[in-house]
């Protein structure tokens, strides 16, 4: 399991608004893809709990290797995806089914539905139409995870949750969760 090694914190920022910070350092490959599969199960408790107005959107931040498409794979895995996960460079969006959750609840039929899988590095935000993004975000039962989503900031909708990630060693990064306002 990844260690936790950092803390959480909470920061009133430029605009006065709130944001949660949670560092964690992951020490390989694995780690980075059981931090993934842990908060995508977070994320889908948290779909049960809370009505969302849009998609779920991650924006994925971080240098060549830094563990982006890593942590996607972890995180599609922890939705119950079993298809082989690569980064979409070339076909910029690709979408997955996520099978309901084995969580009952009340609200058990209001699963998320679609993992969107978009990488940016090769987009501008005039482009994202022509990708479907519209529809991407409005869709209440869709995660959106965009790597190289600070190439798009711009467009990225208001309660989008950035994940940092940086190089430390050969095996080691450093993985910011950031979270505007209270969700």
């Amino acid at each position: 399991m990844f260690c936790y090694d950092g803390d959480m914190r909470h920061r009133k920022t430029k605009n006065k608004k709130r944001s949660t910070i949670l560092e964690i350092i992951t020490k390989s490959n694995h780690e980075t893809k059981e931090l993934g599969a842990l908060l995508a199960q977070i994320e889908q408790h948290l779909m049960l709990l809370k009505k969302r107005s849009g998609a779920l959107v991650l924006s994925l931040e971080g240098d060549l290797g830094s563990g982006k498409t890593t942590f996607v794979k972890g995180f599609a895995k922890g939705l119950g995806i079993r298809e082989t996960i690569q980064s979409p460079t070339f076909v910029i969006a690709k979408i997955y089914k996520i099978k309901p959750s084995t969580i009952r609840t009340a609200r058990t039929l209001e699963h998320f539905k679609n993992l969107v899988h978009i990488d940016a590095y090769r987009i501008e935000p005039k482009d994202l139409p022509a990708i479907g993004w519209n529809e991407f975000i409005k869709g209440s039962r869709n995660i959106v995870l965009v790597e190289w989503g600070d190439r798009i900031r711009n467009a990225l909708p208001r309660k989008t949750i950035r994940i940092c990630f940086s190089h430390n060693t050969k095996n080691t990064r450093t993985v910011r969760y950031i979270c505007q306002e209270a969700r």
